[in-house]
């Protein structure tokens, strides 16, 4: 992850979780050595204290699956290190949140928090991806992932906006 993403996401942390915490940096879920059969796509972040904080985004209807997919990573997560693990879900408000808040029973010590924000993420994600793009940074896999997914997770009448610019960037990286 490069300085931009860095700020950028650790903004969205500080911001729509308010939370006040010195992050000290960004560890890839791949070397933490997780099950292979647990979820592994978030980003995530150390704080000061040796915290985790894992940054989601969301995309689909945020379903009982959805949350029993999130408490398995927040189990595993404070396995590995045995401190407060905090995931944090960022979606559209598109997207239909059909879990109840409650309290979950674990023996590990974790929270989970969703926010559902006006400001479409595919505009976020797209604005990243032309800002590494004129910086002459490659665009790694979770780059070309995002660009492909941005047409599902925009408004009905943007989508072939966004697959306009997924098919221009595509273009431009494959010539």
């Amino acid at each position: 992850m490069n300085k931009q993403d860095f700020i950028m996401k650790t903004k969205f942390i500080k911001e729509t979780f308010k939370d006040k915490r010195k992050i000290k940096c960004h560890l890839p879920i791949q070397n933490l050595r997780l099950d292979e059969n647990i979820y592994q796509e978030g980003n995530i972040f150390i704080t000061e204290n040796d915290e985790i904080i894992d940054l989601e985004l969301q995309i689909t209807d945020f379903t009982e699956d959805e949350l029993v997919k999130y408490v398995e990573l927040a189990e595993a997560l404070f396995e590995t290190n045995r401190k407060h693990v905090s995931i944090y879900i960022i979606c559209p408000n598109t997207v239909n949140v059909r879990v109840k808040e409650c309290e979950i029973k674990s023996e590990a010590d974790f929270s989970i928090k969703l926010a559902c924000i006006e400001e479409n993420p595919a505009h976020i994600l797209l604005n990243i991806i032309k800002a590494k793009m004129a910086k002459g940074e490659m665009l790694d896999n979770d780059d070309l992932y995002a660009l492909a997914m941005m047409p599902v997770i925009c408004k009905k009448e943007e989508r072939n906006y966004f697959r306009k610019e997924y098919f221009r960037i595509i273009n431009e990286i494959h010539y």
